[in-house]
């Protein structure tokens, strides 16, 4: 797993200065803390409760090590950011009087770069390679496509990014790339010869001009260590003690390195939650540290327990949570903080007034003196929030969003808001100029000037039916008057142009993003729903217009005062607010629908613990009773069922008040849809629901939907729910 740009907050009790009497004192740190910080000799695995002071832990110990007599020098402190290293070391030296800069002390990659020039002649590697970044990496990419004729005009083949993506993704995960593209990439399978192929040519340029990226730094240190017994013995004889951060995000070459560094004295401290185990989809695996003490006879084990972060209403519903996961380190995180509301559930009648009741809400708590930066709002998937979002630029309040984009800011959805835009503003040159350049053989002089000369007019897409067209781009732009002039000129919905407007652009779509349009296809999913709720068209774009233009994502340092944030919780990780709002704790929604118990379940369940474990003083939770399916059909949902199988008593359940959604107010409640009947068909068969279908990788399974044209839903037995593009899934009908 890469090294993350973590914003880590370092948790201590207030009242608790450090000293620098070369002395570590049970004055300084609680019973547990004082435990791991003094172990001996051996193993330790400290596991960290949130908000449990995991990072003082790891300074006291570097600071015992050093009063202890232990050389600086043959410490190894391996952590997940610079930033947390150095402070780290910073502190340890004030706490021992003592230089820690001898200590060797970064990240895994940066300690792979020194210990790869110092060592690397033993398998061949010399000192004087180049480090390359993503860009680079990309760029290299991008000329081996070229080269092999991959790329080209009216060539349909995945971009550098989404290679990169899958290389890459390949290492970390500890994965064949046959296994990602057929597990995240299916409609890229016909290219899974040509992505090995670039491989191959991607490591041979890489030897040929002595280049390294990220990852090659991970996998050439643990060749190191497994290819030369010299090389191993003298880097495991230089670091006596080796301590590591953050444990739980590990993947599984971070852990054989771990495991290759200590195999005489494991001299080794790890601390880590497996509570906060919430990265897989980078590589992360859970497993390394519950099989850590496994791994390393004699382990001693540590457990951090008192938090100073959250009141104990909140630790309860946190340990509640994890009660019932399935695998653990017992814990039960306890507090000396005193007073605090038990955290309240909010039910709302829908996605509308959900996200009425937490802006109204929000407005309330500033109004009583709480600073609008020490309010957060978290939820699982960026697109959740964008009702949240209108609705708080309705209220013209200021905020940031972390993780995942703001509605307006996905290229794709730019896309059809033009549309939009230009049915309430002819003159719009930049949606005009965005819709120009989608068509074949147009290009950016081409829709300029087309622009200046539409735009003259009295009637912008009346002139646009009349400008003479180039023989190569005659159809498109025959096509796009025309579906100008059909949503223009009838009386249709919001949600009715929408509808025209897809029919029109989905093939567009699929070309110009067509690496990953099965993932930026929920996105338009999302518009869908959120466009529902408008009865005019005029209110809609004035609201997605509304959005605050400061998106840009800073370190936490550098947050603007006045100002909320929203952030997927995956974001918030290592982050506090005094109140936080976590939305849309519906079933379905969290854990999200395609989870099934087992690994993935458990990963949910310890994502809404961070989630819970982020506030200090206050927590909001919220969903709606009823969400607005792809079909257009309401369903109705309950509680997330990690909340539901808590203890009663662990949260205030809010009585749902008169928050009127706009799109539910004349829609009576309908009962969950039945199967589609609408039929689909490749070149040799058709397909509806219910018909058994065998896929070469995924293998047996049932039709559910066919939710689109060339497209299929089906429920496979062993890998649950794949929708795939028919031209490239060669189904087999069971008998």
């Amino acid at each position: 797993m890469q090294d993350q740009n973590y914003n880590h907050v370092d948790i201590m009790p207030e009242s608790i200065e450090e000293p620098g009497h070369n002395e570590i004192s049970r004055r300084v740190l609680n019973p547990a803390q004082y435990a791991a910080v003094t172990h001996g000799d051996g193993p330790v695995l400290v596991i960290a409760g949130a908000g449990s002071g995991k990072t003082r832990t790891l300074v006291y110990r570097l600071a015992y090590l050093l009063q202890q007599g232990v050389r600086p020098e043959s410490i190894l402190l391996l952590t997940f950011t610079r930033r947390a290293a150095q402070e780290m070391l910073h502190r340890a030296s004030n706490i021992s009087d003592q230089s820690c800069n001898r200590i060797v002390g970064g990240t895994f990659h940066a300690t792979a770069n020194i210990l790869l020039r110092k060592y690397g002649y033993h398998i061949g590697i010399g000192s004087r390679f180049t480090i390359i970044d993503r860009a680079d990496a990309e760029g290299i990419i991008n000329l081996i496509k070229s080269s092999l004729g991959f790329s080209g005009a009216g060539r349909r083949f995945p971009s550098k990014r989404v290679i990169m993506n899958i290389l890459s993704g390949s290492i970390n995960k500890s994965k064949t790339i046959d296994d990602l593209v057929y597990e995240g990439h299916i409609h890229l399978s016909e290219f899974v010869e040509d992505i090995h192929t670039i491989r191959k040519h991607y490591e041979q340029f890489k030897i040929d001009h002595a280049l390294m990226d990220y990852d090659d730094l991970l996998v050439y240190w643990e060749r190191l260590l497994m290819e030369s017994p010299e090389a191993q013995r003298e880097i495991c004889n230089r670091f006596e003690y080796v301590l590591v951060d953050e444990y739980q995000d590990t993947n599984l070459i971070q852990a054989n390195i771990i495991k290759l560094l200590t195999p005489q004295h494991a001299n080794i401290m790890v601390v880590g939650d497996d509570a906060q185990s919430i990265y897989s989809f980078r590589g992360a695996d859970f497993y390394n540290i519950m099989r850590f003490k496994d791994q390393f006879a004699g382990t001693r084990v540590v457990t951090l327990e008192e938090n100073y972060r959250s009141n104990q209403p909140i630790l309860e519903l946190a340990n509640g949570i994890l009660r019932n996961a399935e695998e653990k380190f017992a814990k039960n995180l306890f507090t000396s903080i005193e007073g605090g509301n038990r955290p309240r559930l909010y039910v709302a009648n829908n996605e509308s007034a959900e996200a009425r009741y937490i802006a109204e809400t929000i407005e309330q708590l500033i109004e009583q003196g709480t600073r609008p930066e020490n309010i957060a709002v978290l939820f699982r998937s960026g697109f959740h929030s964008y009702k949240l979002e209108l609705e708080l630029a309705r209220l013209d309040f200021s905020f940031e969003k972390r993780g995942g984009m703001k509605l307006t800011e996905s290229a794709h959805i730019k896309d059809l808001l033009s549309f939009f835009r230009i049915l309430v503003n002819a003159w719009d040159s930049l949606s005009w100029n965005r819709l120009l350049l989608h068509l074949d053989k147009v290009g950016p002089k081409t829709a300029q000037k087309i622009s200046n000369t539409i735009l003259a007019e009295d009637d912008p897409i009346v002139a646009l039916a009349s400008y003479p067209a180039g023989k190569t781009w005659k159809k498109g732009l025959t096509e796009l008057v025309e579906i100008l002039q059909e949503i223009s000129t009838q009386p249709l919905t919001p949600s009715g142009i929408y509808d025209r407007v897809l029919t029109y652009y989905q093939p567009i779509f699929e070309k110009i993003y067509y690496d990953d349009y099965p993932k930026r296809s929920k996105d338009l999913e999302q518009l869908k729903n959120v466009i529902n709720g408008y009865g005019d068209l005029q209110s809609f774009v004035d609201d997605t217009s509304l959005d605050p233009p400061e998106s840009e994502v800073g370190p936490a340092s550098e947050v603007e005062e006045n100002k909320l944030i929203l952030s997927t919780i995956h974001s918030a990780k290592g982050l506090e607010w005094d109140v936080v709002f976590i939305l849309g704790l519906a079933d379905g929604r969290f854990p999200h629908q395609n989870a099934v118990p087992g690994p993935q379940w458990e990963e949910e369940r310890r994502l809404l613990y961070v989630a819970v474990t982020r506030a200090k003083k206050e927590l909001y939770m919220t969903y709606p009773k009823e969400l607005l399916g792809v079909d257009r059909k309401l369903q109705r949902c309950g509680m997330s069922p990690f909340l539901r199988e808590t203890s009663a008593g662990l949260f205030e359940k809010i009585e749902t008040q008169n928050y009127p959604g706009n799109y539910f107010n004349n829609s009576p409640p309908q009962p969950r849809s039945g199967l589609n009947k609408q039929k689909t068909a490749s070149a040799r068969q058709s397909f509806d629901p219910g018909m058994r279908v065998h896929h070469s990788y995924f293998g047996a399974g049932t039709v559910l939907n066919i939710p689109g044209p060339r497209r299929v839903e089906v429920a496979f037995d062993r890998h649950g729910n794949k929708i795939l593009h028919l031209d490239y899934a060669n189904l087999d009908v069971l008998g």
